[in-house]
């Protein structure tokens, strides 16, 4: 009974959210509260929920800290000379402009969230695609790949919600993790490089002045950093986020502008302040030095009180990112419940049982390839959510029973977001398409077997390392 209960529970919850009746929140919230008293369990709830909470607020604080930092060192200017480097070394080239949008895409993502991610990557960029008369799909099918391979960070969400979802620590399942994940990357640069070998041979190389001999077109571009759209027109060089390729030649200081350079965050002479933080901060996690939670929120203090150390312009930045912060520390809680009561109740001990009768036997020892496999289509077809709150569970007890740690499963779990990144079910794709002016049946088309290819390069390098 507590078998097809959790699996009629996991399903609503599915159909729910897939076919946007509830928002992933509520869904999460009043499911399971509902299938907890249908098992006759509801006097508990209370209980489940606070251990699930308690159990929680370290993922939650590292997701609200990473947030919030990262926001801020994108408002101060720290990716800003990156994004013009890449721009300038973008040139007229179709393969340096494919190979920039793949390493652009990567860097903005150190923020975790995709929708900043693509904003970024497509106002830089977009401009020189339609200007050379490059395939767009190609921009978005190499950006959201390589956001996809870099959503894997433990405040980008997956991480953090497997850890959620096991009660792992999200350092444990990241960090060794590592080595795949940057073979991953290095799969998409790889790809970059091809597919701008296919665009170079289609146009050719063209020089500045080839490029400049069409009439500017009027834009609608995004200003500002974090995201914060305008409906603002610029012809041709005007000072926003991502103006036309032809406002000015590439070798002059301003050219190939990729964020506002006139935004009253900017912090020019903190640069490199901000830039050693930033890299002792990834170091400090990456060698475990204190608790990914404790890691950011020091560097999250520290950065706003040196770059804005007037207490308005710090509640400025944090009104500015609390969004983002709310959306993603509200899941998290909110999963409380859903784990809590799946836990609780024991119907996740049911559901594995039933799962691994019907496992074939030499299956078993290798539920951490099945686990990377499954992720593949699993992730794309449903939301992280769906996947990591309501199957993930199931298949981690699937894996215990037959010797395989939980660890194994969740970072196998990991490899199929290059192709959930560009899933219906991301609401940062349809960003990205929209955006880049691009139909998303077209998007589609092109990414999938890509991005297919891509995580089966991380399961594989997963598995050749001893990782997965």
């Amino acid at each position: 009974m507590l078998t097809i209960l959790g699996f009629t529970m996991i399903a609503t919850f599915l159909v729910l959210i897939m076919l946007k009746k509830m928002s992933p929140i509520a869904a999460l919230v009043l499911i399971p509260a509902l299938f907890c008293v249908f098992v006759g369990k509801g006097a508990k709830l209370g209980d489940y929920v606070i251990d699930g909470v308690t159990s929680l607020a370290p993922t939650a604080a590292m997701l609200m800290f990473a947030i919030v930092y990262f926001g801020v060192m994108i408002d101060v200017g720290l990716f800003d000379p990156i994004v013009r480097g890449i721009l300038k070394f973008c040139k007229a080239d179709p393969l340096r402009i494919v190979v920039g949008t793949a390493v652009l895409a990567a860097i903005v993502s150190l923020d975790g969230d995709g929708s900043t991610t693509f904003m970024i990557t497509v106002s830089a960029m977009y401009p020189l695609y339609k200007r050379l008369k490059m395939s767009l799909v190609v921009m978005t099918g190499v950006a959201a790949m390589a956001n996809g391979v870099m959503n894997t960070l433990p405040w980008g969400g997956p991480t953090a919600r497997a850890a959620t979802a096991l009660k792992l620590n999200a350092s444990d399942i990241f960090v060794p993790m590592i080595p795949a994940l940057a073979v991953g990357l290095l799969g998409v640069l790889v790809l970059a490089y091809v597919l701008g070998r296919r665009e170079r041979k289609r146009l050719g190389v063209l020089t500045l002045d080839e490029v400049l001999v069409e009439e500017p077109e009027t834009e609608t571009v995004l200003v500002g950093a974090g995201g914060g759209e305008s409906n603002k027109q610029v012809r041709g060089g005007g000072s926003g986020f991502g103006t036309d390729a032809d406002a000015e030649l590439p070798d002059e200081d301003d050219g190939f502008r990729g964020l506002d350079p006139d935004r009253p965050t900017l912090r020019p002479r903190l640069y490199w302040f901000n830039a050693l933080l930033t890299v002792t901060l990834l170091t400090a996690m990456i060698m475990e030095w204190l608790p990914i939670p404790v890691l950011f929120l020091l560097g999250a203090a520290l950065a706003l009180t040196v770059n804005f150390p007037h207490m308005p312009d710090q509640k400025a930045r944090l009104g500015a990112h609390a969004e983002n912060v709310l959306n993603v520390s509200g899941m998290v809680f909110a999963a409380a419940v859903f784990t809590g009561v799946l836990q609780g109740t024991g119907m996740v001990d049911h559901m594995a049982t039933w799962l691994v009768d019907n496992i074939p036997d030499g299956m078993g020892p290798h539920m951490a390839f099945v686990t990377g496999v499954l992720s593949i289509p699993l992730t794309y077809f449903m939301s992280n959510d769906g996947f990591y709150f309501g199957i993930l569970p199931v298949l981690a007890e699937a894996g215990q029973a037959h010797g395989v740690s939980s660890l194994e499963i969740a970072r196998a779990s990991l490899v199929g977001q290059p192709l959930h990144m560009s899933s219906p079910l991301v609401p940062a794709v349809y960003v990205l398409v929209g955006m880049a002016k691009v139909e998303f049946g077209d998007h589609t088309r092109f990414v999938v077997k890509w991005a297919a290819l891509t995580s089966l390069v991380v399961l594989g390098a997963g598995i050749l390392f001893g990782i997965i």
